[in-house]
């Protein structure tokens, strides 16, 4: 495995802006744009689109929990990765771009929609596991760290301007036909047939080719090897990887508190809207400003949370962002539209009043930020982390089984929450539950012992 050498500010950038160029998968696909139309436009019951999103969902989680650590383990063998990156590029491409004609009324709408959501979603998340294992010929063991979190932050940031652009010029409220900025959609959009979010597909297809390019035009990559005999081997590779984590015990500790914490997290962030929509009557305005709050504070973690992961060590930085995550979702639970922190009484938002006016909005804004500030920090020191614990000719192999642990079980989360929540009939008593993923994730971390940088 080529060691890290010096490169230019301009490749590092390139490499960073990769994050910013998948970002509109997960913002505008995913969560805040195209998922709630499928719900609400191209279902008649939102249960079952919820549910039917949900299954995409795992279908496309599972997928890349099973495809990235035997295509890392071949990827590690023939030594180049921006060649497996272009392949899941097409595939992030096609698939958004399908999501144009998921026309509601349509007979295949709802195929559609799926298919094109786990196609580019898949893409998306196998292309970063190879980008990820590109980190260690970028910056030397010291700064892995800051280049993990400007990595993130400059997601964020792709993010919170692909959504702000969304909300703005392309997708438009039901009711009226005008989007967040209070216009008709730009090039003549129609509302009535939901070409705003409809749009949400291609232009998040038109944005990853802008902001992709520059990493196959200026990153450097290593030598690729030949392919020939590199399936079997990977293979056999991957296959003594996975036996060898019993003689790694810090990994596969380390790989089974990630598979905890971001079950916990992944399913915090799912049903943060959900829970503000029900718990406090939140429409799409307030819904989307809060997703840009917590993509903001994101944005300012990442960058705060890479400064601290090569000063402390980025196992002291996932710690301290599980504590934070912790205390928000104990924080979140004690709200619902009358009461805050379990017991305190207050007075409930009302209809068509000043945005966030009430006591329990404020207080759930306030978490919003702790959300997004501990979560970038969480996730790039997480990526920093497995960078120290893993073998350094098999860095492509670990980030595969990194993926799969974030996506193996990533149905575990949301089903408990919804199986608390169904048993308790409150979503309060149903997000609480989450809290066990953060504490089980940082019970495992804390036997993890990490080796200095600087070996």
């Amino acid at each position: 495995m080529p060691q890290h050498r010096t490169v230019s500010r301009r490749a590092v950038a390139a490499w960073a802006l990769y994050d910013a160029a998948t970002q509109p998968v997960f913002t505008l696909l995913a969560t805040f744009v195209f998922a709630p139309f499928f719900v609400s436009r191209l279902m008649d019951d939102p249960a079952e689109g919820q549910a039917l999103w949900g299954v995409a969902a795992g279908t496309a989680g599972l997928i890349v929990g099973l495809a990235t650590p035997p295509l890392g383990a071949i990827a590690d063998r023939t030594g180049g990765r921006k060649l497996w990156i272009a392949g899941f590029s097409l595939l992030i491409v096609l698939g958004a771009s399908a999501l144009w004609f998921a026309v509601p009324g349509s007979a295949y709408a709802v195929p559609i929609a799926l298919g094109g959501f786990v196609v580019a979603t898949v893409g998306a998340e196998c292309a970063t596991a190879f980008t990820n294992a590109m980190m260690p010929t970028l910056a030397p063991p010291e700064r892995i760290g800051r280049l993990s979190g400007l990595g993130w932050a400059t997601g964020y940031v792709g993010g919170l301007i692909a959504l702000a652009i969304a909300l703005l010029l392309f997708s438009a409220d039901p009711e009226d036909g005008l989007t967040l900025a209070g216009i008709a959609p730009i090039l003549g959009l129609d509302p009535a047939t939901s070409e705003g979010d409809r749009a949400a597909g291609p232009f998040s297809a038109l944005w990853y080719l802008v902001f992709a390019a520059p990493l196959f035009l200026f990153t450097p990559d290593v030598t690729a090897g030949s392919p020939r005999g590199a399936v079997t081997a990977g293979l056999r590779d991957l296959w003594r990887t996975l036996k060898s984590l019993r003689r790694s015990p810090d990994l596969a500790l380390f790989l089974a508190a990630h598979m905890l914490y971001v079950d916990g997290l992944t399913a915090l962030f799912a049903f943060g809207g959900i829970y503000g929509a029900g718990a406090l009557g939140w429409g799409p305005i307030e819904t989307g400003v809060f997703g840009v709050l917590v993509i903001v504070s994101g944005i300012v973690g990442s960058l705060v949370g890479g400064w601290l992961d090569d000063r402390v060590g980025p196992e002291r930085v996932v710690a301290w962002s599980l504590g934070l995550l912790t205390a928000a979702a104990v924080a979140i639970a004690s709200i619902d539209r009358a009461r805050i922190l379990f017991v305190v009484p207050v007075t409930p938002p009302v209809p068509d009043d000043a945005l966030f006016s009430s006591a329990p909005e404020r207080l759930f804004i306030g978490l919003a930020l702790v959300l997004g500030a501990a979560s970038g920090p969480l996730q790039a020191s997480s990526r920093s982390l497995l960078v120290r614990l893993a073998p350094k000719e098999k860095l492509t192999q670990a980030f595969g089984l990194f993926a799969l642990s974030g996506k193996v079980t990533s149905f575990l989360g949301p089903f408990a929450v919804a199986a608390v929540t169904a048993l308790t009939d409150s979503q309060r008593v149903g997000v609480s539950v989450l809290i066990a993923f953060f504490l089980g994730g940082a019970a495992l971390l804390g036997a993890v012992r990490v080796p200095d940088a600087r070996d």
